[in-house]
């Protein structure tokens, strides 16, 4: 099966995840970029009026990216983010409504400091209807290749 690994990564986090990801299946690797990048302000979640916080309290906000991928090619598109809110930032429903993922397997995968998913699945599976999502997993920044590796065969499953 062919394989991307599609992430957001905020602070660099889940974009080190991605890569040992992508690299752990050979898998080719796409970042998901605000057309408009978040600073520090914006990511404040502790500031009701940051940016991050009216998006994800506005659940039809879609941020705009930056650039565009093409999806028709891969079987399975892991999908991953940092968790903001108990689930995936409005971004990821950006991307995934960009395109067509019928037929597709869709893993999501997070980091966090100890945040899960929540109803990330769920919320994947509403935007991607004739796609199959996984449950997904939140990793951890220290996992490497074969943790990886054993996983992604696993959630394909």
């Amino acid at each position: 099966m062919k394989a991307l690994v599609a992430f957001f990564s905020a602070s660099g986090v889940t974009k080190r995840v991605a890569k040992t990801l992508s690299e752990a299946i050979n898998a080719d690797l796409f970042e998901i970029e605000p057309e408009t990048k978040y600073t520090d302000a914006d990511l404040n979640w502790m500031d009701s009026r940051s940016r991050s916080s009216l998006e994800m309290k506005d659940v039809s906000s879609r941020p705009a990216i930056k650039s565009k991928t093409d999806v028709a090619p891969y079987d399975v598109v892991f999908v991953g983010f940092p968790i903001w809110w108990y689930r995936e930032p409005s971004i990821i429903d950006t991307f995934i409504e960009q395109y067509d993922f019928d037929g597709k397997v869709i893993v999501p995968f997070a980091t966090s400091g100890g945040s899960g998913l929540g109803d990330t699945a769920d919320n994947l599976r509403e935007l991607a209807p004739k796609a199959i999502v996984k449950e997904g997993k939140r990793l951890r920044v220290s996992a490497d290749r074969a943790e990886l590796r054993d996983w992604a065969s696993e959630a394909v499953k």
